[in-house]
């Protein structure tokens, strides 16, 4: 699948249907991902499985993911929404 399909593909999978994941997952996509080693890609990949009521609570800082590999792209999104 060359780059522009790959990516279109994301975006799609990034809206969530979801005013509150739309407006953290869309921008990072757009400004970030493409910079991202492609660990973190993959990272971002996995997270796009995730349930929406699941990674609500991870972006709302209510609850984290078990796995700490997804928490480190939580973070990542978190961060570039509110930096320090």
């Amino acid at each position: 699948m060359d780059e522009k399909t790959e990516f279109n593909r994301l975006w799609w999978h990034s809206r969530r249907g979801m005013l509150e994941l739309d407006v953290l997952l869309l921008p990072f996509l757009e400004q970030v991902y493409r910079t991202l080693p492609e660990s973190d890609q993959a990272l971002y990949k996995k997270l796009l499985a995730c349930e929406d009521a699941d990674m609500w609570q991870w972006f709302m800082q209510r609850d984290q993911p078990d796995d700490p590999e997804l928490q480190r792209i939580v973070d990542m999104i978190i961060t570039r929404v509110q930096p320090d």
